[in-house]
């Protein structure tokens, strides 16, 4: 069975810069994945190309082994709720329904409709809250019962009570269709709640992949004394390094257990991991402690 969503050396162009390039990845199997990254790390783009939005500068994007920009029959397999989810603001809640029925051959009609319990089909979209808009867009694209779920920063917009709401029903919704969820953020927390794995884009390029357990267990902070770094046994390569007067503390990625008793070993949470990875790549290189000036702690 061909998977969900697959990416070979991925690519898009806009004139001389790339908002994504040489994505490669496998999303194999029924799971939520949040796609993770700063503004313009790629997310976006990358969900345009999955629904065939947009069109490869280089490489491929397979939705169920097709073409999503070429092949119609992979459209039926996406769902897609667009950033601030864009409806026809003079329909009412029932003519949307109406129109996805007609548009949908495997529709599910029940299930949209429990998606939205509550709500009045003469309500016109223009008159409803930035949650209720959310969840009729995640109804739409339920309804179809895809294969691939495809939501972009589907909290950014919504208060604690709607993006509370919204999770409840995009869980009920998977839990009925079984389908994958790509959900794309820029918001650390967005992916605590909901995903168990984890991709993260960067300058448009992936940096991190793997399931939320894998990603926790495979790295460490190592605190001890400054000094010239060498090889430190069990460490697999140095993320991130930050140093404070005389201490060192360094984000490690691990192949095995720091046996080192000069270095104390912590774990460390998915926020301050993910937010290790976003940050620049390039760093300026360590000063020699001088007491007597004032530091950045950050």
């Amino acid at each position: 069975m061909s998977a969900p969503l697959e990416t070979t050396a991925l690519g898009k162009r806009y004139r001389r810069t790339w908002a994504l390039r040489d994505c490669t990845l496998t999303i194999s199997e029924p799971a939520i994945v949040g796609i993770a990254g700063p503004n313009g790390a790629g997310k976006s783009t990358l969900l345009g190309l999955a629904v065939g939005l947009l069109e490869p500068t280089e490489g491929t994007v397979r939705v169920a082994g097709r073409d999503p920009r070429h092949d119609p029959a992979a459209l039926a397999e996406i769902g897609y709720v667009a950033q601030e989810a864009p409806l026809y603001r003079s329909f009412t809640v029932g003519e949307m329904l109406a129109f996805a029925r007609a548009s949908n051959n495997r529709w599910d009609d029940a299930l949209a409709t429990e998606l939205l319990a509550g709500a009045s089909s003469q309500t016109r979209v223009a008159a409803l809250s930035p949650g209720q808009r959310a969840q009729l867009a995640l109804a739409l694209a339920l309804g179809k019962r895809p294969a691939l779920l495809l939501l972009d920063e589907p909290f950014a917009l919504l208060d604690p009570l709607a993006s509370r709401a919204f999770l409840g029903a995009l869980m009920d919704g998977v839990s009925e269709t079984g389908s994958t969820v790509v959900v794309a953020t820029r918001l650390v927390a967005d992916i605590e709640r909901v995903c168990e794995r984890v991709v993260l884009l960067g300058t448009g390029r992936v940096r991190l992949e793997g399931t939320v357990e894998e990603l926790l267990a495979s790295h460490r902070l190592l605190t001890g004394a400054r000094r010239p770094l060498g090889r430190i046994r069990g460490v697999e390569q140095i993320v991130r390094e930050r140093y404070s007067g005389r201490q060192a503390t360094l984000l490690v990625r691990v192949n095995g257990p720091i046996v080192d008793p000069t270095w104390s070993v912590d774990e460390i949470g998915l926020e301050d991991l993910l937010l290790a990875y976003m940050a620049p790549e390039e760093l300026q290189p360590p000063q020699p402690p001088e007491p007597s000036r004032l530091r950045w702690h950050g």
